[in-house]
């Protein structure tokens, strides 16, 4: 795994991306997953590593087995090839294990080699982090070429990944946007771009019926969640060609339904609540 380098960068070394956001739940693993793979099939040669120390979740959540995980390798009972799993879509995962005993053995700041090791051997490094503004949760953060904010709607996390920023900014870490999920309406979208000064990178919307089974690109292709995604992982193309990272723009949010829109019949919305398609999806 990780045989091929740069086949897409022609830098030295692959661009190393952490995903945060100060609150639990708002979909930095999902984001994590959806954007490798995305990133996988247009080419490039992908790690996800599960860099949430006390509620590793990824292999969980996909499903996959593993022999030896990141906090084994943080202990210092194991090597990093140890670790290296194969995950859906061809990309290579880092699992991280849920034991107290792990949490407890496992050093952060261990972590810096691992992602440097990592980032000599793939394009792309997508970092998972924990909640909150704990130790663990920060390193990440200044080990990263390019930070990446993940909120939901919800207050708490739209001003939990203000903070999250500011800390990244601390440990000379480069934010260079922001992912809302869940989004449900336009006024969210406009909330997030007053309260977040970073640029919106991408929205995704909510979609129950398209979050039971993950990747969504693979498994929900069609969705406008998966679409949405994939939009991102184009924008973060960009970033790895040394090119200004692109923002939505106002066409691109214009499938959350009119207030004229929202009385119309079940049959004219789709599974999504009303979702018309996202970024032409």
């Amino acid at each position: 795994m990780g045989g091929t380098r740069c086949s897409q960068t022609g830098q030295m070394t692959g661009h190393v991306f952490t995903i945060a956001g100060g609150k639990g739940g708002v979909g930095k693993t999902t984001t994590a997953v959806n954007v490798g793979v995305a990133m996988e099939d247009a080419g490039y040669d992908v790690v996800i590593v599960d860099a949430d120390l006390g509620m590793a979740n990824l292999a969980a959540m996909l499903g996959v087995d593993h022999e030896t995980s990141l906090h084994e390798v943080l202990a210092e009972r194991a090597a990093i090839s140890d670790t290296l799993t194969e995950g859906p879509g061809g990309v290579t995962l880092v699992p991280g294990e849920q034991s107290l005993e792990a949490f407890a053995d496992a050093d952060p700041a261990k972590l810096r080699k691992v992602i440097k090791t990592l980032a000599n051997a793939y394009d792309v490094v997508l970092i998972d982090t924990g909640a909150g503004l704990s130790h663990e949760a920060t390193v990440p953060l200044g080990l990263a070429d390019s930070v990446l904010l993940v909120t939901t709607p919800d207050s708490v996390a739209i001003g939990d990944a203000g903070k999250t920023a500011q800390l990244a900014q601390r440990v000379d870490g480069e934010v260079i946007g922001t992912i809302l999920t869940r989004a449900e309406e336009q006024s969210e979208i406009d909330e997030v771009e007053r309260e977040v000064e970073f640029p919106l990178l991408a929205v995704i919307p909510e979609d129950s019926e398209a979050t039971t089974n993950e990747p969504l690109v693979l498994n929900f292709p069609d969705s406008a969640a998966a679409h949405a995604y994939r939009h991102l992982s184009t924008a973060l193309e960009r970033v790895l060609k040394g090119e200004a990272v692109e923002t939505i723009v106002e066409e691109e949010t214009e499938w959350f339904p009119s207030g004229d829109e929202e009385e119309t019949s079940d049959d004219d919305e789709d599974s999504s609540g009303g979702v018309l398609g996202l970024f032409g999806g």
